[in-house]
């Protein structure tokens, strides 16, 4: 007969507990997963899952109650982590609606914008068009089970304890923030310079011209180029965006080591 004792069940529930923490703070904030579309069963199902997967693997804490102060604090500590790996994620598709403003302003389409449910405010068009496309190819090539493999892997990384170090480099995650405006850039830079040297086009006609109505046919031009620019782009996003995605897989990977004089690479 099987018998198990309170502080055997409390060491079962604490070394469950504190993976599915880290997990769910990671599905909490990463698209796709956190997107309020999805379910909270499925999400909390998904993180139960791994977390099942993950527990065997994880050497115990000895002597540490899970309703603790030090329990609460080890508990916080992987909430932190698995947000801060989920932050990597989301700035990826920050980039790309910063790409998607800077070129729905630079059309003139600025106007036209909807509620994004992601962040629960107002993006534009362009950008929801963006975001959409880098779902797609987030799920196609499968880099949702890159990230999923890289968070698995960071119980061994950045291994759960006791200590006041989180384990993982702050600077890292900080110097990652600028990835939002590399990105939007690089993604942008395109239609923004086709743009340019159309309302440089258009000065040159007006000053040629000065009856014409720039008003008047100034934004039809604008709006049909950059259409016509962002059709021309769309099958060489798959390249940019496939190394921006495993730059975010290997920071991930390498969150547990301190930066070098210069962590981040061109994308």
């Amino acid at each position: 007969m099987i018998s198990i004792n309170s502080n055997e069940l409390i060491a079962l529930i604490a070394a469950f507990m504190w993976p599915l923490t880290r997990i769910l703070g990671f599905i909490a904030i990463a698209p796709p997963f956190g997107n309020n579309g999805v379910p909270v069963r499925v999400k909390i199902a998904l993180g139960v899952f791994l977390s099942l997967i993950v527990a065997p693997s994880i050497p115990p804490l000895n002597n540490v109650d899970p309703l603790s102060i030090t329990g609460i604090a080890v508990l916080m500590q992987q909430l932190i982590i698995g947000l801060a790996m989920g932050f990597i994620v989301r700035v990826i598709f920050a980039g790309v609606e910063m790409a998607g403003e800077v070129i729905g302003l630079t059309m003139g389409l600025g106007f036209a914008t909807f509620y994004d449910p992601q962040t629960r405010g107002r993006s534009s068009a362009i950008s929801q068009f963006l975001v959409i496309i880098t779902t797609l190819l987030f799920l196609s090539l499968n880099v949702h089970l890159a990230m999923f493999e890289a968070l698995i892997n960071s119980f061994k990384n950045i291994p759960i304890s006791t200590s006041l170090n989180m384990g993982f480099s702050v600077q890292r995650l900080a110097i990652w923030g600028e990835e939002i405006f590399k990105i939007g850039m690089l993604l942008s830079m395109p239609l923004v310079a086709a743009l340019l040297i159309t309302n440089i086009a258009l000065g040159i006609l007006t000053r040629a011209a000065p009856q014409l109505n720039i008003f008047g046919i100034g934004f039809p031009i604008t709006i049909m180029v950059g259409f016509l620019m962002l059709t021309m782009i769309l099958p060489y996003l798959m390249l940019p965006l496939e190394n921006i995605f495993q730059h975010s897989v290997d920071t991930i990977n390498n969150l547990g080591s301190s930066p070098t004089s210069s962590p981040m690479r061109k994308p």
